[in-house]
């Protein structure tokens, strides 16, 4: 949050605090203090009292956007972090003292001569960088990224970070609207999720209530009066309910709540959204948390489900309703046996059982499974292991700010399913994992050589998308390497970072290759890579760059045999000169750089000239794309669009969308044309049709795989009184394969027709 310093000049004074403001300052720490459950030591009240009197002394005469006395936001901050999070005397602490290093004549060396290296290191984490970045990054981005780079210390960065973050939003009504919206899609985004990876489920509820009310302030308010009006029914009907469950646990001898669990302003909201349901069908569920206090020398897991074998006595279940998270917590430490009942009178109630360590957890997360884990009551959890994946992501020196931020969010699914390996091990992956996503997270080196998988000892693809159960084994080859189209095969942050690294490495082999290999060609005409030597080199095989250059040599796209030609050949002089001028601008230091240009104007330069479709084998995220709605390949007859940001869309000449483009924004029109393409593969469909005799098939699929070596992504083919008929999707470099491909199934007897199917949406 930001702060007003309402001196004018730093040679007047800051404004003066009130006797009432100083009273309810005084008044709130000693709030603070009294809910402070884990810091009941001397020492810790005294070095609590004294990271107040710091924090007051920095942040007096400072003043919040709602103009109340600066340093109410730090006692407020401590408070959630004790008593809603559940920390101890060395994260108040740290929440009493989280801006002074940012907003005051304070530094990191003050706080550790004061109170030691660990607090230091904590609130360096919290402290916000303030530092100019390449304009690339993002400062939000890099803000975020260092505070979780403290995740390989200490976690209570992290839990401090959302109390702040929880405390702004409570706080938010004195900011304008543009910057509510702001921080509230942020909140939404990053902070809301977060807070449910740790566990903190009310913290998140409450992050994401407050974000939807200030991001559609009359949505919300509409919402919060339905459910008022909704409230008393609704509490009868739990009511109702719940009197013969309180006779039945009364008599199994439990202390036990029963309460009636509300959803959440945004639940209901999101699920309207989702579901495109009015609010009467998201609000139909009934729903009832009983938390018990358990039995002596009988596991917690067993009286769960005693519970639930006595309320099935009483209600009638629904089977495909059971979710057993006592048996296998979720990834963010959640432990709870839900069942879902007929009620009397004839509505579902959703019923959550937990012990009271259960609910612990579930309300106060991360804080709560340490606190219990620490106490020998609690094994490694799939949360921990979450957390070593996002230290793995950090440890990446290659990803920049908003590279780490996209990955990052990877990490805080919601919804997870559980995945078994041969062995029988468990894995926790998101919703709509795939099996490449299953192999990098066993090793970095099994994704790597992935060719395919068996699921539930079925043969499947890399992109199959696994299910919870599913039983995985990955088929791997030493001659496997990871590919570009990877990338969109899997959706977890450590297979995207694993496969970027990886494309990265092979970038530089291939460049290094290819170096070695040029220089020892010009060795046999006792020649070097000079800059002349290159000027032609470039030119001739339609490259940019010399890393280019030697790139495609490393990989065979460029083989050299006409080198000696090529260096006899006299270019042309408009040639010569591009070349030399493109060479002087990337070796000159001390020039000042040409005004950056238009789009418009970079393209009117010559609009003559073809723009080169190269084949970015080097780049994660190439200059081009190729278009959806018709999906090009090299051969095809194409165009380029240049849009608004400058990047180029490729289009099919012909492709309905391309010609209203032509028509509408002609100016933006490029004429486009293919290089050489060798490595990557374009995704084509094929309709083929024939005589079914048989082993036809085998034949088509071994003319395909073996004998030509395409890759296919589906095989569809049916036949009827004797006719064979349907599609292939399958992986080519160019239309020059596609073409061979074709010719080649045409020459297997019984095969009629085999033609490409193009695909043109409008």
């Amino acid at each position: 949050m930001k702060i007003i310093n309402f001196a004018k000049s730093p040679d007047e004074p800051m404004s003066v605090l009130t006797k009432t403001e100083e009273g309810l300052i005084h008044q709130k720490f000693n709030d603070l203090l009294n809910h402070c459950t884990h810091c009941d030591g001397k020492t810790d009240q005294r070095m609590i009292r004294k990271a107040f009197r710091m924090a007051n002394e920095a942040h007096r005469g400072m003043r919040r956007k709602s103009g109340e006395p600066y340093v109410l936001h730090p006692i407020a901050v401590a408070k959630i972090v004790t008593h809603e999070i559940g920390l101890g005397a060395k994260a108040v602490i740290c929440a009493l003292l989280h801006d002074i290093v940012e907003d005051t004549d304070y530094t990191l060396e003050d706080i550790e001569n004061n109170f030691g290296k660990k607090v230091a290191s904590i609130i360096d984490g919290l402290t916000k960088i303030s530092d100019v970045f390449d304009n690339k990054s993002s400062l939000q981005a890099e803000n975020f990224r260092k505070m979780l780079l403290t995740l390989s210390d200490d976690v209570r960065v992290i839990l401090i970070k959302l109390a702040d973050r929880l405390h702004n939003m409570r706080t938010l009504a004195s900011l304008p609207p543009n910057k509510q919206i702001k921080i509230s899609g942020e909140t939404t985004y990053l902070y809301a999720p977060l807070a449910h990876r740790l566990g903190l489920y009310a913290i998140k509820t409450e992050l994401e209530d407050l974000s939807l009310k200030y991001r559609y302030p009359k949505i919300y308010q509409d919402l919060v009066n339905q459910v008022a009006d909704n409230e008393k029914q609704r509490g009868m009907m739990i009511n109702a309910f719940a009197v013969p469950l309180i006779d039945k646990l009364g008599e199994m001898g439990y202390e036990f709540d029963i309460t009636g669990r509300p959803k959440s302003i945004y639940s209901i909201w999101n699920k309207m959204q989702v579901k495109n349901v009015p609010f009467e069908e998201v609000f139909d569920l009934l729903a009832i948390r009983i938390v018990f206090d358990p039995l002596p020398d009988i596991p917690e897991k067993t009286q769960c489900w005693n519970i639930y074998s006595a309320i099935t006595d009483i209600y009638q279940p629904k089977p495909e309703r059971i979710r057993d998270w006592v048996s296998t917590p979720k990834a963010n430490g959640y432990e709870a046996l839900h069942v879902t009942v007929m009620g009397h009178e004839g509505n579902w109630v959703e019923i959550q059982i937990r012990s009271r360590r259960m609910d612990e957890i579930a309300e106060r997360g991360f804080a709560a499974h340490w606190r219990y884990k620490q106490e020998g009551k609690e094994s490694s959890s799939e949360l921990d292991k979450w957390i070593k994946r996002i230290r793995e992501l950090l440890e990446n020196p290659d990803s920049n700010a908003l590279e780490f931020l996209d990955d990052f969010k990877l990490n805080l699914f919601a919804s997870e399913i559980l995945v078994f390996t041969p062995k029988g091990h468990i894995k926790t992956l998101p919703q709509k994992s795939t099996a490449l996503d299953f192999a990098y997270e066993i090793h970095t080196q099994i994704g790597n050589k992935a060719i395919g998988a068996k699921v539930n000892h079925k043969l499947v693809s890399l992109n199959h998308i696994l299910k919870s159960g599913d039983q995985v084994e990955i088929l791997t080859s030493d001659n496997q390497k990871a590919k570009r189209e990877w990338l969109e095969y899997v959706i977890t942050a450590k297979a995207k970072s694993s496969i970027k690294s990886a494309l990265k490495a092979e970038t530089k082999n291939r460049i290094e290759k290819g170096k070695q290999v040029l220089e020892d060609k010009l060795q046999e005409f006792s020649l070097k890579p000079s800059s002349r030597v290159l000027r032609k080199l470039l030119h001739a095989y339609d490259v940019t760059s010399k890393d280019e250059l030697y790139s495609k040599i490393g990989s065979g796209i460029i083989t050299l045999e006409e080198l000696k030609k090529i260096l006899r050949k006299n270019t042309k002089n408009k040639w010569i000169r591009y070349w030399e001028l493109q060479f002087t601008s990337s070796t000159s230091k001390n020039k000042k750089p040409a005004p950056k240009k238009s789009v418009d104007q970079t393209y009117k330069t010559d609009p003559k000239s073809p723009y080169l479709i190269r084949e970015n084998i080097d780049e994660t995220e190439p200059e081009y794309s190729i278009a959806k709605c018709c999906q090009p390949i090299p051969g095809d007859s194409v165009i380029g669009y240049r849009s608004q940001d400058g990047s180029i869309i490729i289009h099919k000449a012909k492709c309905p969308n391309a010609i209203k483009l032509m028509s509408s924004q002609g100016n933006r029109i490029i004429p486009a044309k293919w290089t050489t393409h060798k490595i990557l593969s374009y995704l084509v469909s094929i309709h083929i049709q024939g005589v079914d005799k048989f082993g036809i098939y085998n034949h088509i699929t071994t003319v395909i795989s073996k004998e030509l070596s395409v890759n296919m992504r589906t095989i569809n083919l049916s036949s009827h009184d004797g006719i064979f008929v349907g599609n292939i999707d399958l992986y080519v470099h160019s239309t020059k394969d596609l073409n061979n491909l074709i010719m080649n199934l045409m020459k297997i007897k019984g095969v009629e027709a085999v033609n490409r199917v193009e695909k043109i949406e409008d």
